[in-house]
């Protein structure tokens, strides 16, 4: 046995940005010692002893990942991010925090082609909503502004997330149709799940007592 689980100290991989700051906020409301000041770190591995974890800082598309090899045993993640990559874990509660949507956009006057692209970081994602819908499209995986590929003609719609739609409309860009909606859940590592169950469970406890009280 592990020293990590004599010690029952929980691996958390946590996406670095925004949802970090929602979601530590969360986890002081839920009672959890989780300073502040560790909000801005530029450190990779946060020790907090007082709350039995260690932060693993994470770019967000990579949290899954190390849940799934067991490196951290809870994690994270937008359910963007869970449906594209479609790893082997457990989800285990909707958070609620990071709330945005997956949607079909394009230029406001666009029309069907014979030969559609669609530009998009969530390939598998987007793949799957045109299969289901019955329409043949090529997908093409972009990492960054995904808002380019309409302007300059590589791809007459893209899919992305969207939350506020400030850059959709600064690029004179629109929704078209909204394809799910987006939150942050919390994941487990399936061996984790059974080794550490009382100080998961116990984690799940705590959070969906401060989401129940704010739904």
């Amino acid at each position: 046995m592990s020293s990590n689980i004599e010690k029952n100290i929980l691996k958390v991989a946590m996406p670095k940005g925004r949802i970090y700051k929602q979601a530590s906020k969360l986890f002081r409301e839920a009672g959890l010692p989780i300073p502040s000041d560790f909000d801005d770190t530029r450190k990779l591995i946060i020790e907090l002893p007082d709350a039995k974890m260690e932060f693993i800082m994470a770019k967000p598309v990579d949290v899954p990942t190390y849940v799934e090899y067991g490196v951290a045993d809870i994690g994270i993640v937008g359910k963007d991010v869970l449906m594209e990559e479609k790893k082997d874990v457990y989800e285990l509660l909707d958070l609620g925090i990071a709330k945005c949507r997956m949607s079909v956009i394009a230029l406001p006057d666009w029309k069907p082609t014979i030969q559609p692209r669609v530009a998009t970081k969530y390939p598998n994602v987007a793949s799957a909503y045109f299969r289901e819908l019955g329409q043949q499209v090529e997908v093409i995986k972009l990492n960054g502004s995904i808002e380019l590929a309409p302007l300059i003609g590589l791809a007459d719609r893209i899919v992305d997330m969207v939350e506020t739609g400030q850059t959709l409309r600064e690029n004179g860009l629109v929704e078209m149709e909204s394809i799910f909606g987006i939150t942050s859940r919390l994941i487990a590592n399936r061996v984790s799940y059974r080794m550490k169950n009382d100080s998961i469970q116990s984690l799940c406890d705590k959070l969906q007592d401060v989401i129940s009280e704010k739904a």
